[in-house]
C-alpha cells in the first residue's frame, strides 16, 4: 500500500515538469535588407523557391527584387490589382482585384541577356535569335 502514494507523487512530479515548466527559448535575428520604395507597398510576396521578391506598389506597378535587394524589373499593370500571391511555380504570379472581381495569372519569363560580341558565330550577324553553347572539353 505504501508504494501507491510514492508512485502517484512521482507521476505527478513528471507531469508537472512536462506541462507546467516554462519552455522559453532564445531567438537570434538580424535585419538583412531594407527595400526603399517611392510609393507605399500594397502587398509583398516571395516566389515559391525564394528566388524573387514581388512588391505591389501603390501606382499599379509590380517591382521584382532579387534576394540581395536589387531591383531587377518593373511591370506596369493596366488593371486595378489589390493583392498578389506567388503561384505554385517560380514563374507564376496571381493578381487579384476586388474591384474587377478577377484573378489574373501572370506568367513571368526571366530572360538572361548574354553578350556574344566578339564570339565566333555561324549564320547572319544580326540574327533575331542567338543560341549560345557553353561546353567543357575535359
Amino acid at each position: 500500500m505504501k508504494k501507491k502514494p510514492v508512485f502517484i507523487c512521482m507521476l505527478m512530479a513528471i507531469l508537472f515538469a512536462m506541462f507546467c515548466s516554462a519552455g522559453w527559448a532564445e531567438v537570434d535575428w538580424n535585419l538583412k535588407r531594407i527595400l526603399k520604395l517611392n510609393d507605399p507597398p500594397r502587398d509583398v510576396v516571395v516566389s515559391s523557391k525564394g528566388q524573387w521578391i514581388y512588391v505591389l506598389s501603390g501606382d499599379k506597378t509590380i517591382l521584382i527584387y532579387s534576394p540581395d535587394g536589387r531591383l531587377r524589373e518593373k511591370i506596369e499593370l493596366k488593371n486595378s490589382v489589390d493583392q498578389i500571391k506567388a503561384g505554385p511555380r517560380e514563374d507564376l504570379l496571381l493578381l487579384m482585384s476586388k474591384e474587377n472581381k478577377t484573378v489574373e495569372l501572370l506568367s513571368i519569363d526571366f530572360v538572361k541577356v548574354i553578350d556574344v560580341s566578339g564570339s565566333p558565330f555561324q549564320g547572319m550577324e544580326q540574327a533575331p535569335v542567338v543560341i549560345a553553347v557553353f561546353s567543357e572539353f575535359q
